[in-house]
């Protein structure tokens, strides 16, 4: 038969041209479609063989090679599946022109000429195959079925207005497809080049792929084996492939699913979050593979931001691919995917808490801030998140690093009603806080919150148990009265008010008021803030971020007893007039600002202490 030539119709010169130049972002796409489509190949004619034995070249070993011909400026893919029949060639090959091609094209019109969403693309026609005029000139597609009594065909076009059908010389089954590659793009005849590409997208296809005769994907997806035939061994060296990380991972979980969806799951949590400048990978995500042919590096749609921090990889046999094959459409089925994974995910790192506690301490210190983050930004995941936290607190030593709420509700006195934590700038500073020293006294535990993500966080996390959680800077906190022994009296009524008022006038506007405090012991101020403060939780990460920041005016509150008050009401009697009561007042209320962490220029200070260390030392003769 000779050879004969078909003509694309008009629509159909249009639809190549937009799948060539504008449909895919990635060029070297072209050969993980022509592999995806050789691997599809294999596996039909491996079902076929199951129950026909009379195929032709039954020993063949089912394979794709790949060859460059620098010389020649070719390249070529090659396998050993079903083949194809003359009427199959047209027919697959022709796929493009059938009537899903016209819906596509009246969609776009209907969108003045722009192309439609990829997600209105999904299953109308195959389109894989014509990627590779891309990097192409010129395509021959040669092949022959696996029937015994077909003869070879093949099929050429140049992707513009025609392609012709020939009988051709192939005495074996399959499908080659030689490549005319254009004079600019010849990296892709560089045998590197093919075999990074391979790597990337078509490791784990279940059948050799050859390059050059060696073969370059190592075939077995170990996410898809039961995970009772996988060792220790093998998910870290899988782990060290993926992520580029040279340490052991700190956990994995493997997932196979088939209600209410069917996947395949492969989860690692690194063993620190920072791994270094020289890691290559770019971005956070999850790989996607369909049918283990990956389609993105950095799929985010299945795990919450939160959770950024896991790597690994999701493998499903029905997933909604668009059009290109290059993306995912969010849909029921990738949502219900997501909330398994999660779910699954949680549930480990809340086994790990339970059953392996150091272990379980070593990802919170890597990773504690990101849980954090999930209750500040996800409502929906705060409570079973909250389980999951580990706070420092007035109690914690070295033996109990940190502690849970659970544990706090465990040791919270009968007379105590609410939940106390302190918001610090680190572990050092706050055991000096004047907001302490009540609780101390009655012997109540304080959460240490010192990150700068716990302030969002408590946005959140209102209680707990049932329980109020409360800072204990809390204007309006009302405690237990308890008797203690105290070396000085407090200041006589007359007396302190005349120390309240020159506080008053000397801070001004700076603060709402001044009164004394009921909740001071060991030190001699402390700023209380008012209950309906806005963003009461937020300023310290208004000043480190240094946005729109101002000192919030706060109570000032006084101890009565404190030796310092004591004698800042003698030198008011003695010599009011005195530059050193108003040099004290600004540094007492500068070093509450600092160790409550919202000092707006803490360097401010050095130059007044200086000040009171000359007058401290000053010896009159």
């Amino acid at each position: 038969m000779a050879t004969q030539t078909y003509t694309f119709q008009a629509e159909i010169q249009q639809l190549l041209n937009i799948l060539v130049h504008s449909l895919y972002t990635d060029q070297e796409i072209f050969l993980r479609e022509l592999i995806s489509n050789a691997s599809d190949a294999l596996n039909r004619l491996q079902f076929e063989m199951l129950t026909n034995p009379d195929v032709l070249d039954p020993d063949a070993e089912l394979a794709i090679h790949i060859a460059a011909d620098k010389d020649a400026g070719t390249l070529t893919i090659s396998d050993t599946g079903v083949g194809m029949s003359r009427d199959e060639m047209i027919e697959n090959l022709g796929t493009i022109a059938q009537s899903g091609a016209a819906r596509f094209l009246q969609q776009m019109q209907e969108q003045n000429g722009s192309i439609v969403s990829p997600t209105d693309l999904i299953g109308q026609f195959g389109v894989g195959f014509y990627s590779v005029f891309m990097i192409a000139d010129r395509v021959t597609v040669t092949s022959r079925s696996f029937r015994p009594d077909d003869e070879a065909w093949a099929w050429t076009s140049d992707g513009s207005t025609t392609f012709e059908i020939e009988p051709a010389d192939q005495a074996t089954r399959g499908t080659t497809i030689t490549i005319q590659v254009k004079e600019d793009l010849t990296e892709f005849l560089e045998t590197f080049r093919l075999r990074n590409i391979v790597k990337k997208h078509s490791d784990f296809i279940a059948f050799p792929i050859y390059i050059e005769d060696e073969v370059a994907n190592q075939q077995t997806a170990i996410w898809r084996k039961p995970a009772r035939d996988v060792a220790d061994e093998d998910y870290t060296a899988f782990y060290k492939q993926l992520t580029f990380d040279f340490h052991h991972p700190l956990l994995h979980l493997h997932i196979a699913a088939d209600a209410p969806v069917q996947f395949y799951s492969l989860l690692y949590v690194p063993a620190q979050a920072d791994r270094g400048l020289l890691n290559p990978r770019t971005d956070h995500g999850l790989k996607l593979y369909a049918r283990k042919v990956m389609i993105q590096e950095y799929n985010k749609d299945f795990l919450p931001n939160y959770l950024r921090f896991v790597d690994g990889v999701v493998d499903s046999e029905d997933l909604p691919l668009n059009v290109a094959r290059e993306s995912i459409q969010t849909t029921q089925m990738i949502r219900r995917i997501g909330t398994s994974l999660k779910g699954k995910l949680l549930g480990e790192l809340e086994r790990l808490a339970a059953e392996e506690p150091e272990r379980y301490q070593d990802f919170w210190q890597a990773f504690g801030s990101f849980i954090k983050e999930g209750i500040a930004t996800e409502s929906g995941d705060a409570g079973r998140l909250a389980t999951l936290l580990r706070f420092h607190s007035s109690v914690s030593n070295g033996e109990t690093p940190t502690v849970t709420l659970d544990d706090y509700v465990a040791r919270m006195k009968d007379d105590q009603e609410h939940i106390y934590y302190i918001l610090a700038e680190d572990l050092l500073s706050v055991q000096h806080s004047p907001h302490l020293d009540r609780f101390t006294t009655l012997d109540y535990e304080v959460l240490y919150l010192t990150d700068t993500v716990d302030s969002f966080m408590l946005m959140n996390l209102p209680e707990y148990e049932s329980r109020s959680l409360k800072n204990v800077d809390d204007a309006e906190l009302e405690l237990p009265d308890i008797e203690t022994e105290h070396e000085t009296d407090p200041l006589e009524a007359d007396d302190f008010e005349v120390v309240r008022g020159r506080f008053a006038d000397v801070l001004g506007e700076r603060v709402i008021d001044v009164r004394e405090s009921h909740m001071l012991t060991g030190s001699p101020i402390r700023l209380a803030t008012p209950e309906g403060q806005p963003d009461r939780n937020v300023q310290r990460v208004y000043r480190m971020l240094e946005q729109n920041f101002e000192v919030p005016r706060r109570i000032l509150e006084l101890n009565r007893r404190h030796p310092l008050i004591h004698n800042l009401a003698g030198w008011l009697v003695a010599d009011p007039a005195a530059g050193v009561i108003d040099e004290v007042i600004e540094q007492l209320y500068d070093s509450a600002l600092l160790v409550d962490g919202i000092h707006p220029n803490p360097a401010a200070i050095v130059a007044r202490m200086q000040r009171l260390m000359e007058l401290a030392t000053r010896r009159d003769d």
